[in-house]
């Protein structure tokens, strides 16, 4: 009798057992997926590099398709558009070339990266690796198609170099009246900051490929949906047709109602921060705010899903 009452005494005393608290869905977990993801450069490297080599096996030349598919459609739609716009073929092909270079890379990471985790299925289920390397994987894929495509860049500079260095530009006021031209500044050293402009790029599409890779993943009608939007971001947005032509002395002036439309329009800035100094323009300092600003919201959206749902992908796909 007094044996069971100590015993039920000390089990009273004992301290409850609380259950393990879990951390899946904390934003250091998040951070740390990130992480380890920029630390496995080894992997994603390979995994990227991998998916441009199995795209153009037992091809002759390999990736530089790449590069001859962007030459020839800068080329065509370039000399065809220069004709219909009034503008001078010297200035309007490397305005044109660029655009689609840097196009080529944005709709690539939107495109793609929605369906980051989907083609990586069977990755997911079987190599106890990060998302962020799947994230990683398709940013440099898409990095190193557009190295290729930088090769059209550098022929078309050139041979319109002359063109290029232009000394009238629209950004200083220094056109003459009535010109309806593409106006550059110059290729100088002003052209490097197109770097710290792809960094930027490059970042943004970290938090895209992520974001929508999740949302994809768990809906699968959102692909469909962004494909049609960014088809239709391609018309809205300045690639083929130069924003000049809407401004004072251009051909379209009358149409300048459109301009705040441009403005608005993310794309427009997130091209302009690397086009332009490619071409000898000068950035405008609110296209800046525009892109770090969307940049500071985007990363914001990504870990809160990152934070919320990393543990589901894998159920998902």
């Amino acid at each position: 009798m007094h044996a069971t009452s100590t015993v039920n005494a000390a089990d009273s005393a004992a301290p409850t057992s609380v259950p393990p608290i879990s951390d899946s869905k904390t934003f250091s977990r998040a951070f740390a997926d990130i992480k380890t993801g920029f630390a496995a450069k080894e992997l994603w490297g390979h995994l990227g590099w991998q998916d441009i080599k199995q795209r153009y096996r037992r091809s002759v030349i390999g990736p530089f398709w790449i590069t001859i598919s962007q030459g020839v459609i800068a080329l065509g739609l370039g000399l065809l558009y220069s004709q219909l716009f009034g503008m001078p073929t010297a200035t309007f092909l490397p305005y044109i070339s660029t655009g689609f270079i840097i196009w080529g890379f944005i709709s690539g990471c939107l495109s793609e990266g929605m369906e980051t985790f989907i083609s990586n299925e069977g990755l997911i289920k079987q190599l106890p690796a990060p998302l962020s390397v799947y994230v990683l994987r398709t940013v440099w894929r898409q990095t190193l198609m557009l190295m290729h495509n930088l090769i059209v860049y550098v022929i078309v500079v050139a041979i319109f170099y002359t063109a290029l260095n232009h000394p009238y530009s629209l950004n200083t006021g220094n056109c003459n009246p009535g010109y309806s031209g593409i106006c550059h500044p110059g290729i100088g050293w002003y052209s490097l900051t197109a770097i710290p402009g792809f960094f930027m790029l490059a970042l943004n599409a970290g938090w895209v490929t992520l974001l929508l890779g999740i949302i994809s993943t768990r809906y699968r009608d959102i692909p469909q949906v962004i494909s049609s939007i960014i088809q239709l971001l391609f018309y809205l947005t300045p690639i083929v047709w130069p924003i000049d032509q809407l401004l004072a002395g251009g051909a379209r002036a009358n149409t300048s109602w459109a301009l705040p439309f441009v403005h608005g329009n993310p794309l427009f800035h997130f091209i302009q921060i690397v086009r332009a100094p490619l071409i000898g323009q000068e950035v405008s300092i609110n296209s800046w705010y525009v892109v770090l600003g969307i940049t500071v919201i985007g990363w914001i959206l990504a870990l809160v899903a990152m934070r919320n749902y990393r543990s589901r992908v894998s159920y998902w796909v």
